[in-house]
């Protein structure tokens, strides 16, 4: 049981290896975010895992087919997560404060594509937002931006 453990951990989220194998492991991490802000209302609607297809989609240039094999694979690793380290240090190693800041943005697009905000969904993204370096101002100017208040 933990060989299968260590070798799903060193083939899918290990920090090193090719670039390939990085970029792949920071797509997934993506996707594992998005799919968190999903999951974060215990009502998974139909709207929300669109928006998570749409913005895996756009974000990496990808068609609906790799989007979609790239979100089962990090809903797959967001369930098995303990913590968002695993996820938040290769997009830290990854993106540009510009990057983070986007990326912010995709998640509170997810959070709000079912017209309604959760609690849990806001917090999270603060905790992200925070994990992420991303400071306060570009937190709260890319959630008005998403609301459309700017």
């Amino acid at each position: 049981m933990l060989d299968a453990i260590k070798a799903f951990f060193e083939g899918h989220i290990a920090l090193g290896g090719t670039p390939q194998n990085q970029e792949h492991r920071v797509r997934v991490a993506v996707a594992a975010l998005l799919a968190e802000v999903v999951r974060m209302d215990e009502e998974i609607a139909e709207a929300e895992r669109a928006q998570v297809l749409a913005s895996i989609a756009e974000k990496f240039e990808l068609d609906a087919k790799e989007a979609t094999e790239i979100m089962a694979l990090a809903e797959e690793e967001a369930g098995a997560a303990t913590d968002f380290y695993q996820f938040t240090s290769q997009i830290n190693l990854a993106f540009s404060p510009a990057q983070k800041a986007k990326l912010i943005e995709h998640l509170w697009r997810v959070a709000y594509a079912d017209g309604t905000l959760h609690k849990y969904e806001e917090h999270l993204i603060r905790k992200l937002a925070d994990l992420l370096h991303v400071p306060h101002e570009k937190f709260i100017a890319t959630k008005l931006r998403v609301r459309g208040d700017v």
